[in-house]
């Protein structure tokens, strides 16, 4: 079942043990897809470790911490059609890449496949709780700001040895997506996509910019699901598709907070209508946790006021009015909230 039209890419920071674990997993899948690994400056050997346990992977080691951006590094050098992101604690279901590709292969104006993401429990550990993020990449309904607000899902308890992965809770919002979508597209239409449950196409995703290196990590997903929207390309969720992701221990729930809040301002005023982004930064102030991390998040927003006016681009006017149909579904998600 070999399938080269997909390379995956994984970002990677201080998380050793956790990226081991999933370069195992994708060197399992039957796919045999090319990897190749972007260490954003770890400081626990996780690039010697990537040479000794997998030395088929390609290895990427900016000397720095690029975030997101750092996928775009590795974009570059991709040679296949399509590629796949991965969290260091998330991974792929067996020929889910291959469907993936499939479907992006079939619809010439497709840019992105979203796959179902299950949660696995952490090995002796209790699942995430309202008050922790559950996903290192932020899960999130189209178009709405990953890591400020997370899913607050209760899952099975990870006493038990037997912990089974449970869905997280924003794949219903995915499902069940209130976009319109064009007769040729059989699977719902989103209007933003999470990295780490992704397939794009590489010419896309390219044209496009890739991440936007000023948001550097933290709902960068919506900038760019804007202007692959303006490019006229469409976004989809796949369930018959599965991402798996094992939520890892080691992050710091405030600075995401805080980038995500910020980036969400950010992209807002960046790509949507003046209204738009008048209601939505009046609904996060309104919203965010009365503390010190979302007062710097809005000051740090406040500060890139001069780029952000000589950048703003916003979106046309067809695909303002499918972002303004998912406004309320995001207000009113039961599946997420501010945490950290």
């Amino acid at each position: 079942m070999s399938d080269p039209r997909t390379t995956v890419i994984v970002i990677t920071h201080n998380r050793r043990d956790e990226l081991l674990h999933t370069l195992d997993r994708l060197a399992a899948l039957p796919e045999r897809p090319p990897v190749t690994v972007v260490d954003n400056a770890s400081t626990d050997h996780t690039a010697h470790a990537v040479r000794t346990h997998h030395p088929g992977v390609t290895l990427l080691t900016p000397g720095r911490n690029l975030g997101a951006a750092g996928r775009n590094l590795a974009a570059r050098l991709a040679t296949t059609p399509y590629l796949a992101f991965c969290d260091d604690d998330s991974w792929w279901e067996p020929g889910s890449l291959t469907g993936a590709a499939d479907l992006l292969q079939a619809h010439p104006r497709l840019a992105a496949v979203t796959a179902r993401i299950l949660v696995h429990p952490a090995p002796a550990q209790a699942p995430p709780t309202p008050a922790e993020e559950p996903s290192a990449q932020a899960p999130f309904t189209p178009a709405e700001q990953p890591p400020a607000e997370e899913p607050s899902a209760e899952g099975p308890s990870a006493e038990e040895p037997s912990a089974e992965p449970f869905e997280d809770p924003v794949v219903t919002e995915l499902r069940h997506s209130p976009l319109p979508r064009p007769p040729w597209l059989p699977t719902p239409a989103l209007g933003s996509f999470l990295a780490a449950a992704t397939v794009l196409r590489t010419d896309a995703f390219r044209t496009a910019g890739g991440f936007s290196p000023r948001l550097w990590l933290g709902g960068e997903e919506e900038l760019l699901a804007a202007d692959l929207a303006a490019h006229g390309w469409w976004l989809t969720y796949a369930d018959h598709l599965t991402a798996h992701h094992r939520p890892s221990p080691h992050r710091d729930t405030r600075l995401r907070r805080r980038h995500g809040i910020r980036n969400t301002l950010w992209s807002t005023w960046l790509r949507r209508s003046a209204p738009a982004a008048l209601r939505r930064t009046a609904h996060l102030a309104r919203t965010v946790p009365r503390d010190a991390t979302s007062a710097r998040a809005f000051a740090e927003a406040a500060a890139g006021i001069c780029w952000i006016l000589r950048e703003r681009r916003p979106v046309p006017r067809a695909v303002e009015d499918r972002l303004r149909l998912l406004d309320t579904p995001q207000k009113t998600s039961a599946a997420r909230r501010y945490v950290g």
